[in-house]
């Protein structure tokens, strides 16, 4: 297992040399000119101002220059500072990523606690009541759009029924809880206010589930395909000839290795969601990675865009090499292919 890891641990700054080279190359074909960002519009035309622009950023070098020079800073844990904020990009995704750290935990852990039973459900009882059900709440699911979902619940929700709170983290009226970790739920836990815990939990639910609903059809059409394809299998018909429950047959010998492509999905999904949930973000107002995106796409912020992209690729590299690993452990044979 050792040599296993090793060698998908080789590959690691490769594949995020690709990712950053490749976030270079498609940001400087851009037909937009980022100093419109840097030089208030009155100043436009001062060929002076727009010089002095160019230079202060970096912009005045050529391609091959700035890509060494964004390498070496990158190297050093250095990703620009952001146009609109004039903050350093490292610091403001440091600030960002706990929120949607916890949109994305909380979205995908619904996807998976419901997903998974429910196409095991489906899977057991194959043409049934139940399986019919599941299959058009997924299929409702993975179609429909997020931000038509977000908006719809939202209004029913919140505006006509007034059972959901408010977009946001917290309480508009409300101190956030102590810095710890980032995460709302976490820390107010670990600061002993049960009652602002209570309320970011409440806060946390709808959007968590608007993000999740499109992941959970998919996990459960996933998990459904695989149970139906493992249970027709030799081994399985034995297990249930040596006089097993139904239970054991399912849980024992059966889910483990249906469970390999829906570890795929969970990985990748837990990767697309952190950087994928712009419309969330945007329609409850949460103030995570994909809000921060919108904000600097809209201004030409170039370094903010570039940061986003860039831990965006890497957490899908890094997702893969977690999903390889626990492939690993599910299936040893894997280790040695």
């Amino acid at each position: 297992m050792g040599t296993y890891i090793a060698r998908r641990l080789a590959l690691m700054p490769l594949l995020l040399l690709g990712v950053v080279t490749l976030v270079f190359v498609v940001s400087r074909t851009a037909a937009a000119d980022p100093i419109a960002s840097l030089v208030p519009e009155r100043l436009l035309g001062n060929e002076e101002v727009v010089a002095a622009a160019r230079a202060r950023w970096g912009l005045d070098k050529s391609a091959p220059e700035q890509y060494a020079v964004y390498i070496k800073n990158l190297v050093q844990g250095d990703m620009g500072t952001s146009f609109r904020t004039k903050q350093p990009v490292g610091h403001d995704l440091a600030e960002r990523l706990p929120a949607t750290i916890e949109l994305t935990v909380a979205a995908l852990a619904i996807a998976a606690i419901v997903g998974i039973p429910a196409g095991i459900a489906a899977a057991i009882g194959r043409d049934s009541l139940v399986d019919h059900v599941v299959r058009l709440f997924s299929l409702i699911g993975s179609s429909l759009p997020v931000f038509w979902t977000g908006l719809i619940l939202l209004y029913v929700f919140f505006v006509q029924l007034e059972v959901a709170p408010s977009p946001g983290r917290i309480d508009l009226r409300a101190l956030p809880p102590d810095h710890i970790t980032g995460l709302y739920t976490v820390d107010a836990l670990l600061g002993g206010d049960f009652r602002q815990a209570g309320d970011a939990l409440h806060h946390l639910m709808l959007p968590a589930f608007v993000l999740g609903w499109a992941v959970m059809g998919i996990i459960a059409r996933m998990v459904r395909a695989s149970m139906l394809d493992v249970l027709n299998q030799d081994y399985i018909r034995t297990a249930r000839a040596k006089g097993l429950t139904g239970r054991q047959v399912v849980l024992t010998h059966a889910l483990r290795n249906a469970l390999i492509p829906t570890v795929t999905i969970l990985g990748l999904s837990l990767a697309a969601l952190l950087t994928g949930a712009v419309l969330t973000e945007t329609i409850f107002s949460w103030p995570g990675l994909g809000s921060y995106a919108v904000e600097s796409t809209r201004t030409l912020d170039l370094p903010a865009v570039m940061g986003v992209a860039i831990l965006g690729g890497s957490m899908f590299v890094v997702a893969n090499l977690v999903i390889d690993i626990t492939y690993g452990l599910i299936d040893p044979r894997i280790r040695v292919s």
